[in-house]
């Protein structure tokens, strides 16, 4: 297996914790939440697939930058283009005034900001395979 530098590391553990996280707030949380408060379940639920829509995304590209960096596959073959992030319609949304429980509210900017960096590092490995290069804001 090759290095993996720090950042991708880094962002890799935060992904996964975030995965967690995530599960553990829709499986023990939001079923609480949503019998207390029977208005704006249809607006949680939306946002919890936005959720869930970003960390899949996000988890699904880290994981084959891992396989990259084990030598199981190719860089070129990990960038094609049904590997690359998707739902960008929906991952980058973001929506201001809603009325949501802390706890999704706080999943919706983490998974927003992860999605967004994950973007950036995409591009990134986009221009140094087509022989350019992007600086990272």
């Amino acid at each position: 297996m090759t290095h993996q530098p720090a950042v991708f590391n880094r962002t890799y553990d935060e992904a996964f914790a975030l995965v967690v996280e995530a599960r553990n707030y829709m499986r023990y949380v939001e079923p609480r939440t949503r019998r207390r408060s029977g208005e704006g379940g249809l607006e949680r639920s939306c946002e919890a697939l936005r959720v869930t829509s970003r960390l899949t995304q996000v988890m699904a590209w880290l994981m084959l930058q891992r396989a990259v960096m084990a030598g199981e596959v190719t860089q070129e073959q990990a960038m094609a283009e049904d590997n690359l992030l998707s739902g960008q319609e929906v991952c980058l949304v973001e929506k201001d005034g809603l009325d949501l429980p802390p706890g999704l509210h706080s999943l919706l900017e983490r998974s927003h900001r992860l999605y967004q960096r994950v973007s950036r590092l995409e591009r990134m490995v986009l221009a140094r395979l087509q022989g350019g290069s992007l600086m990272v804001h």
